[in-house]
C-alpha cells in the first residue's frame, strides 16, 4: 500500500496549512529563515520538503548544495519548477525515509520540520546517522487533542489516511532519541498557533565522540 503522503495533493496541503485558522505555512517560513541562517553550513538537507516553503531564504552565496527530500514525486517536481533560481544548488531526491535512508547523501545541516511525526523516532535516527550533519534543526507539532491532531479546515479529508503513519511527538522523547545517537540539545523554542497547538523547534549539535561510538549500532 502506498504511503498516504503520496496521495495528498500539494494544492490541498498548502491551502490547508496557510488558512488563517492554521497558519503553519507562514510560521514555518519564518522558522526556516532562521534555520538556514543560524549555523555555519555550506550544505543542507531538508527532509519532507513538500512544495519548498522557505527555500526563498536559501542564499547561493552561503550554500553550495541544498538537498530537498520527499516521498511525493509530484511535490519535488513542483519545487524544481518554483525555484529555478537555485539551479545548481538545489537537488531534489525522491526517497522513502522509512525504507531507503541509506540513499541519503551527507550534509552539514539537517532540517526536519513536521516530518518526524510521520516516520517515527527510530527512522529519524537512521536518517540522521546516514546524513551525519553537524547540526540538526527540527520542528514538531504539540497538540492539545491527541485524537484531533489535524486542524479543522475545508481540506480536512485530504488527510484522512495520515493516521496510518502518524506518531505523537514529545520534546523529551525526541531529545532522548537524539542523545542516543550522539546529538545534544542546543536550542528549544515554542511558537503558539491560532488553534491552540504549538510548533516546537529543537536544535541539536553533534557530539563527535559519542556519535562515533553509536554509529555502529544503526548500520
Amino acid at each position: 500500500m502506498s504511503n498516504p503522503w503520496e496521495e495528498i495533493s500539494l494544492d490541498d496541503y498548502e491551502k490547508h496549512m496557510s488558512l488563517d485558522s492554521v497558519r503553519q505555512l507562514q510560521a514555518m517560513n519564518s522558522i526556516m529563515q532562521e534555520q538556514f541562517n543560524t549555523y555555519p553550513a555550506e550544505t543542507a538537507m531538508i527532509l519532507g520538503i513538500a512544495g519548498g516553503n522557505g527555500l526563498e531564504h536559501v542564499s547561493p552565496e552561503k550554500f553550495r548544495k541544498v538537498y530537498g527530500v520527499d516521498i511525493n514525486a509530484d511535490y519535488l517536481r513542483a519545487v524544481s519548477e518554483r525555484y529555478t533560481e537555485l539551479s545548481g544548488v538545489l537537488e531534489c531526491l525522491h526517497i522513502d525515509l522509512v525504507n531507503e535512508a541509506e540513499k541519503l547523501p551527507q550534509a552539514q545541516l539537517l532540517i526536519a520540520n513536521l516530518l518526524i511525526e510521520y516516520i517515527g523516532y527510530g527512522a529519524f535516527q537512521k536518517a540522521v546517522l546516514q546524513t551525519a550533519p553537524e547540526y540538526v534543526s527540527c520542528v514538531i507539532q504539540i497538540n492539545v487533542d491527541d485524537k484531533q491532531w489535524v486542524s479543522e479546515s475545508p481540506y480536512l479529508h485530504a488527510f484522512d489516511r495520515l493516521d496510518e503513519v502518524h506518531h505523537q511527538m514529545e520534546e523529551k522523547a525526541l531529545t532522548a532519541a537524539m542523545d542516543e545517537i550522539g546529538y545534544s540539545l542546543i536550542l528549544q523554542r515554542s511558537e503558539p498557533l491560532p488553534n491552540g497547538k504549538s510548533l516546537v523547534r529543537l536544535d541539536f549539535k553533534r557530539n563527535e565522540v559519542k556519535q562515533c561510538l553509536n554509529q555502529t549500532n544503526y548500520t
